[in-house]
């Protein structure tokens, strides 16, 4: 399934029907992601995990939405833009606006990237309110999309980042893009365990990463990433059939 922007428009009404009104937005990022890894990673994800998701669904994908809400990476590390929170909020409201006035019926948000959490769900609500009875409106975290693919994303770190996890993933899917003779280095432990208060990552981590890269490994982020891929395509297609529990 071609990614919808090369879609020609008056193909579309026709795809609509054949996904029954589906529509996904992958939501990634552009920070920094240690010394290892490229900036883009989020985003690198997102496209990979909702194209291959869509060629096997039929549901077609937004492209990615790659500057979003990192600003709790700050300026300490270049590479990292960031929109504010509340531009993000309006600006998947807006998109969602757009989908319901040119024919979709429910879209869903397929976010990679943990800072875009808290300000996605505030745009579900404002989304599922404003057009409600008429539009479906959803987020998937995709690291949380099964217990167990959360279990391996925190196997070394609960406020992860860059982490074996991560470094796995890309290695499987961006072999050239991972400094393999930078893992070691990169390794650093998550420090807010037991914390009270909230910290952006400047006061948790010496180089931007929360756990030990050196231990990912290439069989690992393929196996990973096959686990969300199959746990993704079944979500889609529960949400193709969903209607709301109540009219």
């Amino acid at each position: 399934m071609p990614l919808l922007e090369h879609i020609a428009w008056s193909d579309i009404s026709a795809l609509q029907k054949s996904a029954a009104g589906l529509l996904i937005l992958p939501l990634g990022a552009t920070e920094q992601h240690g010394p290892h890894l490229p900036i883009g990673m989020d985003s690198l994800l997102a496209d990979s995990l909702c194209q291959q998701a869509s060629d096997l669904t039929g549901i077609p994908t937004l492209q990615t939405l790659r500057v979003t809400a990192s600003q709790g990476h700050t300026a300490k590390w270049p590479g990292t833009f960031s929109l504010n929170h509340e531009t993000l909020i309006s600006t998947l409201t807006d998109i969602a606006d757009w989908a319901v006035s040119t024919g979709w019926k429910k879209l869903l948000f397929v976010n990679t990237h943990f800072g875009n959490d808290a300000p996605t769900r505030v745009a579900v609500d404002k989304i599922r309110l404003k057009h409600m009875g008429t539009f479906q409106i959803g987020l998937i975290n995709a690291f949380q999309l099964t217990d167990s693919i959360w279990k391996n994303y925190t196997q070394d770190a609960d406020d992860l980042h860059a982490n074996q996890a991560e470094t796995a993933l890309i290695m499987h899917l961006y072999p050239d893009l991972v400094h393999l003779d930078r893992l070691t280095e990169a390794d650093d432990s998550d420090r807010t365990q037991d914390t009270v208060f909230s910290y952006p990552v400047a006061q948790t981590s010496r180089n931007g990463v929360t756990g030990f890269p050196s231990r990912a490994t290439t069989e690992q982020g393929a196996a990973l990433f096959q686990e969300m891929l199959v746990a993704l395509c079944s979500t889609l297609e529960r949400a193709k059939q969903e209607k709301a529990p109540l009219a």
